[in-house]
C-alpha cells in the first residue's frame, strides 16, 4: 500500500504553512488561484472517513479562503433510482471537475466498495455489469477496485484531472465523543442521526473494508493520504497542507496576454494616471 500517513508531531509546522497559503487575504489564495487562472488543469479532492470525523469541518474551514466560483462540492449519499440503473462510476463521471476548477467529493464512489460492503444486501438494487453478477463478493470487491484504479488513471491522465485522496481516521473512542457532544449540546442536535449509531455497530467491518480499500487503491498517482482525525485542528492543517503543496507542485504559470489585452492594460494605466 503506497498511503501516506501524516504524523500529529508536525502539527505546529503543517499549521502554519497552511494558514499561510490558505490566508483569505489577497496575496494568499495561491492555490485555486493558480488553477483558475491557468485553466489547463483541474483538481478533485475525495474526503472519505467514518461518521464524526471532521469531514464537513474539514470542507469549511481548510476550504474557506478559496475563491467559491472555481469550487464545487458534492456530497455522495445514497444513489438515486436513476443512478442505480448504471455502472457506480457513471455518477461521479458526471461531476468531474472541468478545467480551471476544484470539486471536493464529500464522500464518493468509494461507498460502493465500503458502505456496500459492509452492507451487501444494497447490491440487489444495483445495476451489475453481466461479468459481475455472479462473482463470489470477494471476487466483486476485487473488481470494483480494479475499475477504481482504471477510472482515476484515465481522468488523470486523459482529463488533466489531479486527484487528492484523504481518508480521516477518527478513532472509536473519539467518535463515542463526539456522538456525546451531539447528543448533549442543542446547537449540534441536529448533527445526530441514530443511523450513524446504528453504523457503528459495524466498526470492525468498516476498518476491514478501509483497509482492504486502501491498500487496493493507493497507487503511486494517487496514492491515499491518511490524516488522524482525533485533534481537528491538526487534520484541517494537513489536508490543507498537502492540497497547497500538491497544487503547488503542478507549476501552473498566469497565462499569457494577448496584445489586445497588453493594450487594454496600457490604456488602464494611463487614465488612472501610473
Amino acid at each position: 500500500m503506497r498511503s501516506h500517513i501524516c504524523s500529529a508531531g508536525s502539527a505546529a509546522t503543517i499549521a502554519s504553512n497552511a494558514a499561510r497559503e490558505l490566508s483569505s487575504s489577497p496575496g494568499g489564495l495561491r492555490t485555486s488561484g493558480r488553477i483558475w487562472a491557468n485553466s489547463k488543469r483541474s483538481v478533485l479532492i475525495i474526503l472519505q472517513a467514518l461518521d464524526a470525523a471532521g469531514k464537513d469541518g474539514a470542507i469549511k474551514h481548510v476550504l474557506s479562503g478559496v475563491n467559491p466560483q472555481g469550487v464545487t462540492v458534492q456530497s455522495f449519499k445514497a444513489p438515486t433510482s436513476e443512478e442505480r440503473l448504471h455502472h457506480f462510476l457513471w455518477r461521479p463521471a458526471q461531476v468531474l471537475p472541468p478545467r480551471g476548477r476544484i470539486a471536493i467529493f464529500n464522500r464518493s464512489y468509494y461507498e460502493e466498495v465500503l458502505v456496500v460492503r459492509v452492507h451487501p444486501a444494497f447490491l440487489d438494487s444495483q445495476f451489475l455489469p453481466e461479468r459481475e453478477r455472479d462473482l463470489p463478493l470477494d471476487e466483486l470487491w476485487q473488481s470494483r477496485y480494479a475499475a477504481i484504479n482504471d477510472f482515476e488513471k484515465r481522468i488523470n491522465h486523459d482529463a488533466d484531472i489531479t486527484i487528492l485522496k484523504f481518508f480521516l481516521n477518527v478513532s472509536k473512542d473519539e467518535q463515542r465523543e463526539r456522538f456525546i457532544e451531539r447528543l448533549e449540546r442543542p446547537e449540534k442536535n441536529w448533527k445526530f442521526s441514530g443511523n450513524d449509531l446504528r453504523e457503528r455497530g459495524y466498526w470492525d467491518a468498516y476498518q476491514e473494508a478501509y483497509q482492504d480499500t486502501l491498500s487496493a487503491t493507493s497507487t503511486q498517482d494517487p496514492p491515499w493520504h491518511v490524516i488522524p482525525a482525533d485533534r481537528k485542528l491538526f487534520a484541517r492543517a494537513a489536508i490543507a497542507d498537502i492540497i497547497t503543496r500538491r497544487i503547488g507542485a503542478l507549476n501552473l504559470q498566469p497565462p499569457e496576454l494577448s496584445e489586445e489585452q497588453r493594450e487594454d492594460l496600457t490604456k488602464a494605466r494611463q487614465e488612472l494616471g501610473i
